[in-house]
């Protein structure tokens, strides 16, 4: 940020989610107050079984918890009671550069965005892990592809986001999910949004990551097929009605040509299965139609209702 928008006026709060960072919760508050000093620190504490409340407010932060299990739990209650016109939402970990945060929030203010990813640039081979690395490009490249949006790294956990943007959050996700919640949310109400790059460097000694490659990359991608469903229908019901309907015509098929040479259907069951699963297509179909209409409806209004919360644009940062 400028000398001119460092004057006093925006409240700016950063938001930790947190499970079992006594490690390295306290640098992370430390960092955070010496790169924002006016900024309120929350840290939420998921359940820790270690001393990270207990870091966490020696050092200064204000410390709540959340007692269901989940960092998508945890983002949706700091959403709801974190009152704030700039949020910096941020790991418990010590991998993102805090140093970053207030050139992240000039970005916001100045360009009147309503969210900044931290791109993540890993300053050692151990920062980011080859499946994490390989995971991640899939997961935002299926993302980019569905909602038509140029993404890099949808699942980073440091973002800068605006008030609107927060305030304007629904969403159902529990764990990691929240990551490409967040992203679908900015890109379906057209929010003006960019990724700029960060460092993100190794978690201290002692501290272990909560990610599980395999599971929680499963979750994130039914994340995205329950995002897609609900955000377009037309192409998630497409995709069924598309199914079903080259396995019906696979199936049937050889039916009807014996049908046309001998007049008679000796595979009744087949003939009933492809018949069945060709009505299932085209009530696929239907109910695309009918629920992109909905969703069209529904658009509009979590339009509007995000629209009537002041941007950023106007802020005075202190």
């Amino acid at each position: 940020m400028t000398d001119e928008t460092l004057r006093a006026g925006a409240r700016i709060a950063v938001i930790v989610p947190c499970y079992n960072e006594e490690a390295a919760i306290a640098t992370v508050v430390r960092d955070f107050r010496a790169a924002l000093p006016q900024a309120a620190i929350y840290v939420y504490d998921n359940n820790s079984k270690d001393e990270t409340a207990a870091r966490a407010r020696e050092a200064g932060a204000v410390v709540r918890s959340e007692l269901r299990q989940g960092k998508g739990n945890v983002v949706r209650r700091m959403f709801a009671d974190v009152e704030a016109d700039v949020y910096v939402l941020v790991d418990g970990d010590d991998t993102y550069d805090a140093s970053a945060a207030p050139a992240l929030i000039g970005r916001l203010v100045e360009e009147g965005l309503d969210i900044v990813t931290g791109q993540r640039v890993a300053t050692g081979q151990a920062a980011y892990r080859a499946g994490h690395v390989l995971g991640n490009r899939l997961l935002t490249g299926l993302t980019a592809m569905m909602f038509n949006v140029k993404l890099n790294d949808m699942l980073s956990g440091y973002r800068i986001m605006s008030r609107r943007f927060v305030k304007s959050f629904p969403f159902t996700a529990e764990g990691f999910g929240i990551e490409t919640e967040l992203t679908v949310h900015a890109v379906r109400l057209l929010m003006p949004m960019i990724e700029v790059q960060t460092r993100y460097k190794e978690r201290p000694e002692g501290s272990v990551s909560k990610l599980n490659t395999y599971r929680d990359g499963f979750r994130i991608l039914f994340t995205i097929a329950a995002l897609v469903r609900e955000e377009r229908p037309l192409v998630f019901f497409t995709t069924i009605f598309l199914l079903l309907f080259v396995f019906s015509t696979a199936l049937g098929t050889p039916v009807v040509i014996d049908y046309f040479h001998t007049g008679l259907v000796p595979r009744l069951p087949t003939a009933l299965v492809a018949v069945g699963a060709m009505v299932l297509a085209f009530l696929a179909l239907a109910s695309g139609l009918i629920l992109d209409t909905v969703t069209r409806g529904r658009w509009e209004e979590k339009r509007m209702a995000y629209l009537a919360i002041p941007g950023p644009q106007d802020l005075k940062l202190p």
